[in-house]
Order: C-alpha cells, then structure tokens, then sequence
C-alpha cells in the first residue's frame, strides 16, 4: 500500500512530497521523495531539505531503493544558516543509505550550488534534457576566469552525459526518466540483504552463438563492437547499458544471463582501441562497487593493450585513478567471471578482474592473447639488436609461443579454453555454479579507498 507525507509551501513556494509504493507502471516498492518548483530555479529553505532527509531516512528503515526527483537553485539567500545545515543533513542522510539501499536520482530542471553535489552521493543519475547542473554558475565562473560561458555549455545534461560522468542515464522527460528508473531498479535487489531478482525468459540457456567465432577481426588492430557480442550472449539480446557517452572505451551495464541479473564490464576496441585512462578506471571502479554493493554478479569481458600512455594522464593521477579499479575489483566479493577475448597485456590484464586479483573462473577465447606486451614491443626490447630481416621471424616466434591462451591454461591462469559458440551456454553454467559463492568480509571499519 502506497503512502504519501506531503510538505505544502515549503521554502518560499516549493513542496516536497514523499510517498511509499511501486514506481508508475512497476510492481516493487521504493520510497520517492519529489521536489516541487512553481519557479524555475526556486530556492530551496531548511524545511525543505529535512523533508528529503526524512526520506532517505525512511528508505533506510523500510530498506526500500529510493528515488529522489530534484530541481533547485540551491539554499535561499534570505534564510540563515539553518538552510546550509538541512542540506548537510540531506547529504549524511543519503550517504548513510549507501550501499545498504539502491539510491537513484532524477534530475529534471535546474540544481545549483551545493545540492547539486549530492549526486556525487547516489548510485545513479538521470538527467532529463531540461537538466541544469553546476557547483559554480556561469556568472563565478566568468569572474574568476575571464571565459563567459553559457550554462548549457557549463552544467547541461550533454556535458553530463559526455565529460563529467555525472549522469548515468539521459531521458527526454521525467517521464522517461521514471521509465529509465525502473528498468535500472529491476536488475537490482530492495537491499544489500537480497538476491537481485531471478526472471527466467524464453531465450534458451544452450543456445549457441556461432556468430561469435567471427567476432573478433584475425587482425590485431582491428576494431569491432563489443556491445555485438554482450547482446549475443545475454538472454533476448538485451543490454542495459549505463553511462554510454563517458569514458566510452569500457562499456558497463545490465544483462540477464539464464535468468540472473549480470552486470557486465567491457573493454570497447572501437574507441581507442579499448585502452584504459582515467575516465575509464573511475567508470569501471563505479560500476563494480554497485554490483558488489548489491550482489550482482560481475562478467568481465577482456580485449586491451593496456594503459593508455601520456605525460597529461601521469600527472593528473594514473595511478591513483587506476588503482581505483584495482581495488573495487579486490574488494568486490560477488561471482566473478572473467572472459579474454583477444588482447589482454600488461598491467591492464591484471586490472581487468585477472585470476590474481580474485576471480572465479576465467574463460578464454582460442583468439586470446596474455602477455606483458604485444610482440612488436616484445621484439623491440628482448631483440633490440637484432638484425630488420630477423625481426618478422622473432615477432612470429612470440606470436606462436606467447600470444595465445593455452600456455597460460597449462598455469592455471585460465581455467577454460572454449569455443566462441558455446559461450552463452559455458557463461550461464558458470554463474549457475557460483550462485552459493558466499565469502566471509574481513571485519574493519571501512577500506581506505584511492580516491
């Protein structure tokens, strides 16, 4: 039974409404707190932002997802401090519901100054195209740089979509957006105490997928779309993909494999050849730590040269941001399934959910390649004098020897060579097998995270 607490008039003409039910045309229960804005940009007072705190509270206690739906232009300049404290309770509020509840915002028009940084704090964003988000107006920024700006180009929801990786999802309206919700919501449990939901569909576990043996180009540096061979496998070829304009060189997103909830993390040759830099580790680490939060199981789908090089990349923090991935793959305590499918060098295969860093069962392709490098580089530094008419003969040699899985099998760094066509069926009895896996956590206060 649905239950609804309304907050009329708060903060000079804004009213929050928080309700208890299934979101429209859904059948499981969050708690929704909205935001109402007769203006656009209203400010928002301290009645307002305990109103949303009380939600996230009651989402906590309910151990219900909640979903905010949210428009301001931030604490009323005509109001004390009592304004900037209600938005600090909102912030403690929805950060205590990390990680034990799913969290999704909804942003459908103008949220400025510091009740825009709450999305920082959810699992997930939706941004409509009315969407208006920034810290710093156009005005501070103008002042402090010299560079006027418009605020589309500052805070609107392409720059969201595309640079910042604030939004997760984009719809046209907030009716999209509440559809766009739900889809996400079904891949996930109430609770971090829950199973994500089991939903079996007609699309056969021992289906076999021929079309995979051609996936992948003979040529090493030819391209291909990852997504092809995801929605291959996945039950109806569907694919929820999250976050498909930011750090596009790894895909994320939700897929159903014999009926269990999967999330899957891509390397995607067809933008910058599927290497990893900054965007793309934060992105990954993001999309990991929700599924471990929530028990979904994680395949990991592996086609990369490694790090993307670059004196900019070292000194804003590679190594930092890098090491983001590396520890949310260490600590997630999901199923893990790792599949190699060609490239995997380097520190980026050790980044990539390898069998040294905890992984359950990794699967590889005949096609998959795991080295330290590629074998012209190989050649270049254990043959740098050789002779240029040897140096096809070397390449070919470590081709033979080393870019290949099966020496890495005979290790038991992989635990299966298979045949592309079997892959749906070899993946969903894998997950099948680790649907008991229970690990038991270390106890401590909390992971010291390279932010």
């Amino acid at each position: 039974m649905a239950a609804r607490r309304a907050f009329p008039d708060v903060g000079k003409g804004v009213a929050v409404s928080v309700r208890c039910g299934p979101l429209d045309g859904g059948q499981r229960p969050v708690v929704t707190a909205t935001v109402h804005e007769p203006e656009p940009g209203q400010a928002l007072g301290a009645e307002a932002a305990t109103a949303l705190a009380d939600a996230a509270e009651r989402a906590l206690t309910l151990r219900l997802p909640l979903v905010l739906t949210m428009a301001s232009s931030g604490p009323s300049p005509e109001e004390d401090v009592s304004a900037l404290d209600g938005w600090g309770r909102v912030a403690r509020a929805v950060a205590r519901c990390s990680g034990m509840v799913p969290v999704v915002a909804v942003v459908g028009g103008p949220l400025l100054s510091g009740p825009a940084l709450l999305l920082g704090l959810v699992d997930a964003v939706v941004m409509t195209s009315a969407a208006l988000v920034y810290v710093s107006g156009p005005a501070a920024v103008a002042q402090v740089t010299g560079v006027p700006v418009q605020p589309e180009q500052l805070g609107g929801y392409r720059v969201h979509s595309a640079r910042s990786g604030v939004a997760t999802l984009v719809a046209a309206d907030l009716a999209g957006a509440t559809e766009l919700v739900a889809q996400l919501l079904s891949f996930l449990p109430l609770h971090c105490d829950q199973l994500p939901p089991f939903l079996l569909s007609g699309d056969p576990a021992s289906r076999p997928t021929p079309e995979l043996r051609d996936a992948v180009p003979t040529r090493a540096s030819g391209s291909y779309d990852v997504r092809t061979l995801v929605t291959s496998v996945a039950d109806d070829g569907r694919l929820f993909e999250l976050r498909t304009g930011w750090a596009p060189q790894l895909v994320t997103g939700f897929v159903r494999l014999g009926g269990y909830s999967v999330g899957v993390l891509a390397n995607q040759p067809q933008s910058m050849s599927g290497t990893l830099d900054i965007a793309a580790s934060q992105k990954g680490a993001s999309f990991v730590g929700l599924c471990d939060a929530f028990n979904v199981p994680l395949l990991t789908i592996v086609d990369t040269s490694g790090f993307m090089p670059g004196r900019d990349l070292e000194w804003r923090g590679i190594i930092r941001h890098g090491a983001e991935l590396v520890f949310a793959y260490a600590e997630a305590t999901v199923p893990r399934v790792s599949l190699i499918v060609r490239k995997a060098y380097g520190g980026a295969y050790i980044v990539m959910d390898s069998k040294g860093m905890g992984n359950d069962i990794c699967i590889a392709w005949p096609s998959a390649e795991l080295a330290v490098m590629g074998a012209e580089g190989a050649v270049s530094i254990v043959h740098r004098r050789a002779a240029p008419e040897d140096r096809a003969r070397l390449v070919e040699d470590y081709e033979r020897t080393f870019l290949n899985p099966y020496v890495a099998a005979e290790r038991g760094y992989v635990d299966m060579v298979i045949d592309p066509a079997e892959t749906r069926k070899v993946l969903i009895g894998c997950f099948r097998a680790l649907s008991t896996k229970r690990e038991r956590l270390v106890s401590r206060k909390h992971g010291n995270s390279p932010l």
